[in-house]
């Protein structure tokens, strides 16, 4: 006999950003948990299971992992192995999984009229899936398939060694990815049935009270409520306890841990990560004790730890705290950790480094908790949060689902956003834990490549291990001094107090309208009648006719926005952490400047930005560091098989284009300060400055905006029209191949695209927008393109509308035959065995001839000789 349980907890939450009431109905059917919506014009679902890879047996690592991807291969209602991924992809929908170490999500979208079909189609794989079994060894590829593409990746491999770091019986130390060798190669040889272990697996730990669900949509929630207890009723509920590793405790207690760790990152990166084990934090949800400490520790204004390190230029970035991944946080502990990107001098003197972390956190540790402090932090987030915009539905029905694993129902939609109660003795438990003694340190340095004899296990990561300095473990070990030049962070001044909507001053248009226009620049406005909320977005783009002239300028223009970053960091960053957001792009043609955020105090930021560019500068010893940086960060665009393709791809279509190479190559000749500053000089004394203003701003407080850049910048008009797009080259009919050797050594993957050149290009987006940001976004691409063609959607839905099949079809066939225009790059990976360096030669591209079955094609092998001879369309933008 089938038996429901019905629980019904209804909460009416205001929230203003959709200026509706949220009704949230929690539903147990059999144990499985749900939780409706009904607010959005799209269908989603999420699904987390309470169970992860640290319930893998020992004998088949990865096999949550592996079970992740199985359980969607057919089910008894609906057998076709693909059959769900071809329904959703017809009906305009997609899906994804996850899996984690105490938790594995699942989720999908599809159109509003297939959503219950498509409820039924994936609930069946958690009633009685397939799971074909001529499907494993297809599946096992795709599992190491993701293994592959996470080996190049250094945070991965730093989970993967700290991992290794814990009791050799806690599930932390086991191989959460899975790959070829664990669920294939071993198992035969010890002749384990991987299909039977998989159908146990499920058994065991697919079950309804382990289940949460979170569905969104625009019916009704007794349609919601009716459609859920019809198809998941039948979810399988086994009773039995849920796995439990609570009992699992102080995982890294061990002699393993408090020390020096050095390893080899793929990337060109120095990087410092002090890390503490800490008891699960989980529990102090209310009060979040490990955020109010990361927040000091990641503060960025005068007294902070990253405002004296950049002060002495040993570091360009700090990030302290807990990501809340499985990794992070689990039943057994919680990690806090601080992961500071050294410059050269920085990674000479980490020891000193340590030291000043160390100083601040037995700062915090004297002062204890304060209370002003925790209530600015509380105010902040509670703006944000009762202000919010609305997020990506599909990552907001993941939350909420992976939410009621972790929160009581009344803390569903706020228990990881909100800081509820200070509590300072629950802050002073987990501060009194962050000491050096408790501590361990792992550096990451191209600097250590042949100094690392160890090997980790599965990612391959070349590192060593060694005690503290004698020096330092003895001073840490005693009642070291603090630094006079630290303390705690003033109060913040742009926290917003006026949240007043706005009236119009002027008639309320559909599209952006300008509102100014001369000979040094423009601006567009459009005020916010639709969401309604007290925010602006501000965009400008200055458009300058140096930055394109060679490699060289646009280093330099690179260097220009990296110090102007840097430069504004301090002053900056109140705003920043008071959810007003700031950005500047070094652009193709010009500098960006994107501030959003309340608009009560927008203006203030917007005004430091420019007061900061018009008054520029770079001392000798910044733009050293940032040299060197850049150097590295050329090198980690190159290194990555995707970046080398687009830039590969790029050089050959867009005319007049200076490629990544080029640019690594002009920092390799050497720049000075001397050089930056008569080319920031220049840059300056020419402009035109085009903005968007739209939002919670009058049109008289935007025209404030394009007033004060001119009023500070004092620059000329354009001597010269200055094009924002680049040309492109008209490729001939046929098919040309570029194949290059990959620039990373130690890299598994390859990387293909093919370009169709082709006469129309329309893109398809039906969906309303549902926040501000999309429709921004949307109207800052047609300024900063000189396009204006603000109602560009609505017309390429009317084109739409007008287009048969047949149409579509006869369009599609004409540009796939024998006289298409088409273009395909191939990045090819590094033979293996390649006994050179991990850090090769980047600064030229080594052309490879193509295969055997690509005879017919046409291969290019010299880029500039190719491309000198064709004709241009044109100016358009290539937008991917």
């Amino acid at each position: 006999m089938t038996y429901l349980y019905i629980c019904k907890v209804v909460l009416y939450i205001l929230l203003s950003v959709f200026n509706v009431l949220l009704l949230v109905l929690s539903v147990c059917t059999k144990g499985l948990r749900v939780t409706q919506f009904k607010f959005s014009v799209c269908m989603y679902s999420a699904l987390c299971i309470g169970v992860g890879s640290f319930s893998d047996p020992n004998d088949l690592p990865g096999l949550a992992h592996f079970l992740e991807h199985m359980v969607f291969m057919g089910s008894e209602k609906y057998p076709s192995e693909n059959g769900f991924d071809a329904f959703l992809k017809k009906h305009g929908g997609s899906d994804n999984a996850s899996t984690d170490c105490e938790r594995t999500i699942f989720q999908f979208d599809v159109q509003r009229k297939r959503f219950k079909e498509a409820l039924d189609r994936w609930a069946q794989f958690f009633i009685c899936p397939l799971m074909i079994e001529d499907a494993i060894d297809r599946e096992v590829e795709a599992v190491d398939s993701e293994y592959q593409l996470a080996k190049p990746s250094d945070s991965h491999r730093k989970e993967m060694l700290f991992g290794s770091l814990a009791k050799p019986n806690h599930p932390m130390s086991k191989f959460c990815w899975g790959n070829a060798q664990t669920l294939k190669t071993e198992p035969r040889e010890k002749n384990i049935n991987v299909y039977k272990r998989l159908r146990e697996f499920w058994k065991r730990y697919y079950s309804a009270h382990y289940m949460t669900l979170a569905v969104q949509s625009k019916e009704s929630l007794d349609t919601l409520e009716e459609w859920v207890r019809e198809i998941f009723s039948q979810v399988p509920n086994n009773g039995k306890p849920k796995p439990d590793f609570s009992d699992q405790l102080s995982p890294f207690e061990t002699p393993a841990f408090n020390k020096l760790y050095r390893m080899v990152p793929v990337r060109k990166v120095h990087a410092l990560t002090i890390t503490w084990a800490l008891p699960p934090q989980e529990k102090h949800y209310r009060v979040k004790p490990l955020h109010y400490i990361a927040w000091l520790i990641g503060h960025e204004g005068t007294g902070s730890i990253l405002s004296m390190l950049r002060r002495k230029c040993w570091a360009l970035a700090l990030f302290g705290g807990n990501s809340e991944t499985g990794f992070d946080q689990n039943t057994t502990y919680s990690i806090f950790s601080i992961s500071i990107t050294l410059t050269d001098e920085g990674f000479q003197n980490f020891y000193e480094v340590a030291h000043l972390v160390f100083q601040y956190l037995k700062m915090l540790q004297t002062l204890g908790p304060q209370q002003r402090i925790y209530e600015e932090i509380q105010k902040i987030e509670a703006n944000e949060f009762h202000y919010q915009e609305q997020t990506d539905p599909i990552e907001y029905v993941e939350d909420i689902c992976e939410n009621m694993q972790l929160f009581p129902k009344e803390d569903f939609l706020t228990g990881d956003q909100l800081m509820f109660e200070f509590k300072p003795e629950v802050i002073s438990v987990a501060l009194k834990l962050l000491t050096p003694e408790k501590a361990n340190l792992l550096l990451l340095s191209p600097e250590h490549e042949g100094q690392c004899p160890l090997r980790e296990k599965w990612f391959g990561t070349q590192y060593s291990v060694e005690d503290i300095q004698q020096h330092w473990r003895e001073l840490w070990a005693g009642d070291f001094d603090l630094n006079p030049s630290l303390h705690l962070p003033a109060e913040n001044k742009f926290i917003a107090t006026d949240f007043t909507l706005k009236t119009s001053d002027c008639p309320d248009t559909e599209y952006p309208v300008r509102i100014m226009n001369n000979d040094r620049g423009c601006l567009w406005y459009k005020k916010d009648n639709k969401f309604k909320i007290p925010k602006a977005y501000v965009r400008f783009h200055l458009i300058s006719p140096v930055i394109q002239k060679s490699p060289k300028n646009l280093v330099l223009f690179d260097l220009f926005v990296n110090i102007l970053v840097h430069n504004l960091a301090e002053p900056a960053y109140e705003a920043d952490v008071a959810q007003l957001e700031y950005k500047l792009v070094a652009g193709e043609h010009g500098l960006v400047i994107k501030v959003k955020g309340f608009n009560h105090k927008l203006p203030l930021l917007f005004n430091l930005i420019v007061d900061y560019l018009a008054d520029f500068s770079a001392a000798p010893d910044v733009f050293s560091m940032f040299a060197e940086q850049l150097k590295k960060t050329y090198f980690n665009i190159l290194i990555k098989p995707e970046k080398l393709g687009k830039d590969v791809r790029l050089l050959i279509l867009e005319h007049s284009r200076w490629s990544t190479i080029q640019k690594y190559q002009a920092v390799l000749d050497g720049l000075s300060v001397d050089e930056l500053m008569e080319f920031v000089s220049s840059f300056k004394s020419e402009l035109y400055a085009e903005g968007l203003v739209q939002g919670n701003f009058t049109s008289t407080e935007s025209m404030g905006f394009l007033q004060y850049v001119t009023d500070k910048l004092q620059f000329k008009k354009l001597s010269v029209e200055v094009p924002v797009l680049f040309r492109v080259v008209e490729l001939p009919q046929k098919h040309h191949l570029c194949k290059v050797k990959s620039l990373n050594k130690g890299d598994a993957n390859s990387e293909v695209t093919v370009y169709y050149q082709v006469t129309a290009l329309v893109k398809l987006k039906g969906c309303e927008d549902t926040h501000l940001g999309e429709e921004v976004d949307r109207n800052w691409t047609e300024v900063v393109t000189q396009q204006f063609v603000f109602d560009r959607l609505s017309r390429e839905i009317d084109a739409l509308k007008l287009m048969t099949k047949a149409e579509l079809v006869n369009w599609f066939m004409g540009h796939r035959g024998e006289g298409n225009r088409k273009l395909s790059v191939h990045v090819q990976e590094e033979e293996e065995g390649s006994k050179m360096s991990l850090y090769g030669e980047v600064s030229k591209l080594t052309f490879l001839p193509a295969s055997t079955l690509l005879a017919s094609v046409t291969t290019i092998t010299d880029i500039q000789a190719f491309t000198s001879t064709l004709n241009l369309y044109p100016y358009h933008k290539i937008l991917k």
